[in-house]
């Protein structure tokens, strides 16, 4: 069930009442182009795992790596260490993150679906 608008008030209703198999495609990040080239990735993005150091490309934390500690499929967010915000009480809690704002920077793709992304060796 994709959209066919371009309406932005239909593109926020998608996206708010997306089935989980989908939500899971909003998860894709880019992938930076030092480590596509050291690895001889084809494509751009993939979906974000637990442990993959990324670096921040927007907002206040802009150029901020850190590793990623939890993915929530269900809101669209990921967390990563090192981005909290305080509470009025001067507690730090982590801040959720849009997968859109981050690229990853180093991770495993030896295994896995990852694994199919490099370039075929002929």
């Amino acid at each position: 069930m994709m959209t066919k608008s371009g309406q932005p008030r239909k593109q926020r209703k998608f996206r708010a009442l997306a089935p989980m198999h989908l939500r899971r495609k909003f998860l894709h990040v880019h992938i930076s182009k030092e480590l596509r080239a050291k690895l001889g990735i084809i494509c751009r993005s993939t979906l974000v795992r637990k442990g993959d150091k990324v670096r921040l490309r927007s907002g206040d934390k802009k150029k901020h790596t850190g590793a990623v500690t939890r993915v929530d499929c269900s809101r669209c967010r990921i967390y990563v260490e090192g981005v909290v915000s305080k509470t009025a009480k001067g507690v730090e809690k982590p801040r959720a993150v849009s997968p859109s704002s981050v690229e990853i920077i180093d991770g495993d793709f030896a295994k896995g679906k990852r694994a199919n992304l490099r370039k075929k060796q002929a």
